[in-house]
């Protein structure tokens, strides 16, 4: 008869496994390669995700969309690129942002329905949100000439602190009426 795991080693089980995979798991992919029930598994997980906060670690366990990842915290990059060595981040621009916001709260989109909504052509945006790995294709458009179709990705999960797009702040009806007057007003449609 095969002894039950404690609880410790199954956290040392779900950091090893992480830790060699790099990128996120999914809790079920977890619960099954441990022999655990979905709801246990994912208990344990936010159980290990608050104690990485509360022990202060310069890693923390973060949830994407159901899938787990171990990430360095934000605090720390200026050291890891001291190490690394590698480029700071990409700046996103006001294009960029502009760009990303309508792909996050719209997804899934066509770049016709982006350049709509902003007005403008749209291409370098899209490329270059597709390029820091904010966007990626999410599918084709059931219409003539199949257009693809833009999300976000778990990069943007993680550069933006939230688990799901589900979490993205919400405009206020003020907040809108503010946004339409300052778009009129740049567009010269005022009276």
């Amino acid at each position: 008869m095969e002894e039950k795991r404690t609880e410790t080693e199954i956290r040392a089980a779900v950091e090893a496994i992480l830790f060699a995979v790099g990128d996120s798991v999914e809790t079920e992919r977890m619960a099954e390669a441990l022999e655990l029930e979905n709801q246990e598994m994912e208990d344990i997980l936010k159980r290990m995700a608050l104690r990485y906060e509360e022990e202060e670690r310069g890693i923390r366990l973060t949830e994407l969309e159901g899938a787990w990842q171990l990430c360095t915290k934000r605090e720390h990059y200026e050291e890891l690129i001291r190490v690394v060595k590698q480029p700071k981040k990409q700046i996103l621009t006001e294009v960029l942002l502009e760009t990303l916001s309508i792909v996050a709260y719209k997804q899934p989109v066509t770049r016709l329905e982006v350049e709509k909504i902003r007005g403008v052509k749209s291409d370098h945006a899209v490329n270059k949100l597709i390029e820091y790995g904010l966007i990626e294709e999410v599918g084709r458009m059931d219409a003539p000439g199949r257009p693809i179709l833009f999300g976000t990705t778990e990069e943007f999960l993680r550069r933006f602190g939230v688990s799901s797009v589900g979490e993205l702040p919400q405009a206020t009806p003020e907040q809108l009426e503010g946004f339409k007057e300052a778009a009129e007003e740049e567009a010269g449609t005022t009276v």
